[in-house]
């Protein structure tokens, strides 16, 4: 066996598994605290692709003044469709929802398209490219730069949802509705925040995912294997998030390398029968999930 081949493919999926995971938390967020399954979530991840090559591609802004207005135009975008989308159907049936989500992607691909054409595009070169090696393996200097920052928003999310009294209010109103309420905690902001922060993280990761393989409006497809992602880890889980995004773009590398590219998605969707067989809530997700 070329040990040093499975090294660097390893390296490879870990780097893309840091990305499934950063998205995964982006569906966990709004999950937890809306209970909302948004399948939206590979669609926002492709838009703030497109609005990053926007301004750095079409108004020719530097990537450091770039990423901070696609970040806050990916907020101010999340709570549009939370007050305007979202909280209207408060109180529906999930299936209801549900499928407001699928069409909400639609529409995110149509605008796209319309905005900047449906041929594929690349975004203006910002990322390191001088060749990084870890001992004699070769790492990707765009992935081993997706993998630190996704780390490092990764890291920034959990002490915020640990210790700032948003993030507090996002766990306690994750916990027990209506116990927020009684205690106080502003559930429809709450709401908002929720969308807010977990456009802003699928938009980190559109940024991310669109710099090592450029642009298209078909980048949703992405979002197929986050749900596989989260579905595994638990829809309710962030530390599930974390590990089933790790794995799983650890798996998908290796099933590439050795079986074929064709063998990833068969690889990945065995993964999530066989969990849900034995685990129907996910890994490390509640009993009390209801499945649509």
């Amino acid at each position: 066996m070329d040990w040093l081949f499975f090294f660097e493919v390893s390296l490879a999926g870990i780097g893309g598994g840091a990305l499934y995971a950063l998205t995964g938390l982006a569906f966990v967020l709004i999950y937890k605290a809306t209970r909302v399954v948004n399948l939206a979530i590979g669609e926002l991840l492709m838009l703030g692709g497109y609005v990053f090559f926007g301004f750095a591609g079409g108004l020719a802004l530097p990537w450091w003044l770039a990423v901070p207005a696609t970040l806050v135009v990916a907020g101010l975008l999340g709570a549009g469709f939370e007050r305007a989308l979202i909280r209207p159907m408060l109180g529906e049936s999930p299936i209801s929802v549900f499928m407001l989500t699928i069409g909400l992607g639609s529409i995110l691909v149509g605008v796209v398209e319309l905005l900047w054409g449906a041929n594929p595009l690349r975004l203006p070169e910002f990322m390191p490219n001088t060749p990084l090696f870890l001992g004699e393996a070769y790492v990707s200097p765009k992935v081993a730069t997706a993998f630190v920052v996704a780390a490092a928003v990764m890291a920034l999310f959990l002490l915020l949802f640990r210790f700032w009294r948003g993030g507090v209010a996002l766990r306690a109103t994750a916990s027990d509705q209506a116990a927020a309420y009684s205690m106080g905690i502003d559930v429809p902001k709450v709401f908002s925040l929720s969308w807010v922060v977990a456009c802003m993280t699928a938009a980190t990761a559109g940024v991310l995912v669109g710099s090592i393989g450029g642009l298209s409006p078909t980048m949703g497809v992405f979002g197929l294997s986050v749900l596989v992602v989260v579905i595994v880890g638990g829809l309710d889980s962030v530390l599930g998030a974390l590990v089933a995004g790790l794995f799983i773009g650890l798996l998908e590398a290796l099933a590439a390398a050795y079986l074929g590219g064709e063998y990833r998605t068969l690889v990945t969707f065995s993964l999530l029968v066989v969990v849900l067989m034995i685990r129907p809530y996910g890994l490390f997700g509640t009993h009390e999930i209801e499945r649509l």
